[in-house]
């Protein structure tokens, strides 16, 4: 019998009511029986600043860095700005990743979506994301892509994603994080020395 699959999940968004925040909520909603998810917000986490890590991590990084560890994947929400991924985003996995050599990121897997107003639902920000998974050593999966264009006619003024269509890919998405974490555990455990 497979062990359940623990994630954390944390949108790029501070807004109290952004699409995204919306959309990892109903990620929450729609997980398989077979998976938990807890949330961490971004809110707290400070800018980045060398200067403050050699004083000492701040609770916040810590809390944060150590959600990471003990959770077995990741699923990040993000929206996009400029064509890109949200600096609060950026920074929260900058401080993630420090210091050199032990990171929590490190070899996580990680599922990948995002909702806009627009026509391209996060796909530029999305790819700069991967991007950054690169250097972190992350595993995002590759497939399904959940982009969610136009969110502001996919979910309601409480802010439910009412898009059946989209509801579908979110659920398909977590099915297949949780098959892709099982799968690098796996992996791991079969590898000698482990």
């Amino acid at each position: 019998m497979f062990q359940p699959v623990h994630v954390l999940g944390f949108a790029g968004s501070l807004r109290k009511n952004s699409y995204n925040r919306a959309a990892l909520q109903a990620a929450l909603e729609l997980l398989p029986e077979d998976m938990t998810m807890e949330i961490f917000d971004l809110l707290a986490i400070p800018v980045y600043n060398e200067d403050i890590e050699t004083e000492g991590f701040p609770e916040t990084v810590r809390e944060f860095k150590a959600r990471i560890a003990a959770a077995d994947a990741l699923f990040i929400v993000t929206p996009e700005y400029n064509y890109s991924l949200p600096g609060v985003l950026k920074n929260a996995l900058d401080w993630a990743s420090r210091p050199p050599g032990q990171s929590p990121l490190f070899g996580k897997p990680v599922a990948i979506m995002g909702a806009s107003t627009g026509y391209f639902g996060t796909a530029r920000a999305q790819y700069h994301l991967r991007q950054v998974c690169v250097i972190l050593n992350m595993y995002p999966l590759n497939n399904p892509e959940v982009f969610i264009p136009f969110a502001q006619a996919k979910f309601d003024q409480n802010g439910r994603l009412t898009d059946e269509r989209t509801r579908d890919s979110i659920r398909n998405l977590l099915l297949s994080l949780r098959d892709w974490t099982r799968t690098l555990r796996e992996k791991n455990e079969s590898l000698p020395g482990c």
